[in-house]
């Protein structure tokens, strides 16, 4: 028996029905009293009712009304916002939130702050091959020692406070990057590639477009890559490096997101 697979109209039906159920769901959790409004004796409703939820948000109750009923209406992310507010949303519940009316929260890129959290740096040294976290421009945010002793000229020297090692710099700018990775061309081709799809939701932001606009003008490679529009997810197998003190060396690299701070990544470096 062939299985049928998803239509792109099935997928915004269950979208549209699991808003409905989670606005639904959010409204009736907590009193009316939390929100400012009288609780009364002759409330049907538990929680607050879809007019009181209209009203904090400052939308028509009609048009709130037809969320909640799953219709086709155009939610915009504005609208999303307050509702998340007047709700009194969580991070997570506003993130889903947003994703089931498959719109871009605003305030994403200012609530994810690009620093690494403590517990996973001091993490680092414990591990005993190279390992460092990467931040949403592909900033290096915190290594441990192996991977200082393996990217010479990135990551063995003191940062200044208010710069970081950057990856694709490293490989498209410093002057060593070509022969110290193998088959350069491809492997820079490929991480173009992978950032264009780490950053895809997020192309319009001042610190994306001021990196890729800097490579471009540095680097007639990573611009021709760029304009090829590849685009691929990031992916472990297999590194090699030519060191200047090691020679020639390969890793199994392994890349880790933190499920609270999913622009990080925890890349690690196995020895094959």
């Amino acid at each position: 028996m062939q299985a049928i697979e998803p239509t792109g109209k099935t997928i915004v039906d269950t979208r549209r029905q699991e808003l409905a159920e989670f606005l639904q769901a959010m409204r009736q959790r907590g009193s009316p009293e939390e929100f400012g409004f009288p609780s009364g004796s002759r409330r049907r409703t538990q929680g607050l009712r879809r007019e009181e939820v209209a009203q904090l948000a400052g939308i028509s109750a009609t048009w709130y009304t037809w969320i909640e009923q799953a219709r086709e209406v155009n939610v915009s992310a504005d609208a999303l916002a307050r509702l998340a507010t007047a709700l009194k949303l969580s991070k997570s519940e506003r993130s889903y939130l947003f994703d089931m009316a498959d719109r871009r929260d605003p305030q994403a890129h200012h609530a994810e702050v690009d620093t690494a959290p403590e517990t996973l740096v001091a993490m680092l040294a414990e591990i005993q091959i190279p390992a460092y976290i990467m931040g949403r421009t592909w900033d290096i945010l915190a290594w441990n020692q192996p991977a200082g002793t393996l990217f010479i000229g990135l990551l063995d020297k003191e940062w200044p406070a208010d710069q970081r090692p950057n990856l694709l710099r490293f490989v498209f700018i410093h002057p060593s990057a070509r022969q110290f990775v193998v088959n350069w061309e491809m492997r820079a081709r490929r991480l173009v590639a992978e950032f264009r799809a780490d950053s895809r939701s997020r192309l319009e932001e001042p610190d994306v477009k001021q990196l890729v606009d800097e490579l471009s003008n540095a680097s007639m490679e990573f611009a021709q890559f760029w304009k090829q529009h590849d685009v691929l997810e990031r992916q472990g197998g297999q590194r090699e490096f030519q060191h200047p003190q090691s020679g020639f060396i390969q890793f199994q690299q392994v890349t880790l997101r933190p499920v609270e701070q999913e622009h990080l990544k925890l890349v690690l470096l196995q020895p094959a």
